[in-house]
């Protein structure tokens, strides 16, 4: 009989383990789903998006820190606004032109006046000289203005 019992006890312990572990799991799962990754976002408008002039841009980063323009320093930076262009590789200073718009104040909204058309913007981050972080820190969305 005591056999009986010390197998039932052994078998409970394990059962509940195994349920525990299933839990723990699952949270882990989920933790890991939740995670943003490093890089620049546009924060209200999408990939796709038809929008009216004019336009309330908001830029995002995970994984750096906005600041005004001034001396390099490692994770830091500010926005860079690409229109109909592409990200600017790694290394390279991003220019200032009507299709450049620099954020060297650290801003992050802007109000854009667009005429109608389909257009490409290319969120770019870059450090204090405007020198771009590259692809990694850039996003690119198509939009339309109606």
């Amino acid at each position: 009989m005591n056999k009986f019992w010390i197998l039932a006890v052994t078998v409970s312990f394990f059962s509940c383990t195994q349920t525990s572990n299933d839990s723990s799991t699952e949270t882990v799962e989920n933790e890991v789903s939740e995670v943003v990754q490093e890089g620049v976002s546009f924060g209200n408008i999408q990939d796709g998006d038809e929008l009216t002039s004019p336009i309330v841009l908001n830029m995002e980063v995970n994984g750096m820190i906005v600041e005004p323009k001034g001396a390099p320093r490692a994770g830091y930076g500010h926005h860079h606004l690409l229109v109909n262009d592409g990200a600017i590789a790694e290394g390279l200073i991003i220019v200032a032109d009507e299709t450049h718009i620099h954020y060297g104040g650290g801003q992050m909204t802007d109000t854009l006046n667009l005429e109608p058309g389909d257009y490409k913007l290319t969120l770019q981050f870059a450090d204090g000289m405007h020198v771009s972080y590259g692809e990694k820190w850039a996003k690119t969305i198509a939009v339309t203005v109606k």
